[in-house]
């Protein structure tokens, strides 16, 4: 028996409309696909301000002097504008992405700030504690008149005077920073 023009036509229609919907559904799934691969590759936004990132990271001077490493230790864990890191070193960790390695300049203003001298002070050696063992370029911690704590370290001992000095070791000194982005956790 022949089928009718009629239904050649209607099945000749839901064939197509089966095949438009098949094509539709495939280009759904690739769009899909390409929005995640992109999103996962070509996500420009990278670290934040607000975001906890885990680094590695080496220290060095402009001499190239290491002066501080945790590369093949623990991770530095810190949020990005907190301000418990210097500066510069946020502001190079912003914009990294997972596993990306950056190597960061940083001016001592950026850094530990300039060297002051005043901040090196001669103490009279009666005002201390008569026990105390204080060597010469060892660093203490010291309770100031103030009440702050005050880390220091010895200059100079003479039988009636101490000389300390309260800037950070590091002050006034450019450092740079080979940066590694090892973990992040968006705001």
């Amino acid at each position: 028996m022949k089928k009718s023009e009629k239904q050649k036509g209607r099945e000749r229609t839901d064939a197509q409309k089966r095949q438009l919907q098949l094509v539709i559904g495939g280009v759904v799934v690739a769009l899909v696909v390409i929005t995640v691969i992109g999103y996962m590759f070509f996500n420009p936004s990278g670290a934040k301000t607000g975001d906890t990132v885990s680094v590695y990271y080496t220290g060095t001077l402009d001499d190239g002097t290491v002066f501080d490493s945790n590369v093949g230790g623990t991770p530095l864990v810190f949020t990005i504008g907190q301000g418990k890191i210097i500066q510069g070193f946020e502001e190079g960790v912003i914009g990294m992405t997972l596993d990306m390695t950056r190597t960061v300049h940083i001016p001592a203003g950026k850094a530990y700030g300039p060297y002051s001298d005043d901040l090196a002070h001669v103490v009279n050696r009666s005002t201390l504690p008569a026990d105390l063992d204080l060597r010469v370029g060892e660093h203490y911690t010291i309770s100031r008149s103030d009440g702050a704590i005050a880390y220091v370290k010895v200059l100079n001992i003479t039988p009636s005077t101490v000389t300390w000095d309260e800037n950070h070791e590091l002050a006034g000194k450019d450092l740079t920073f080979t940066i590694t982005l090892a973990g992040i956790a968006k705001a």
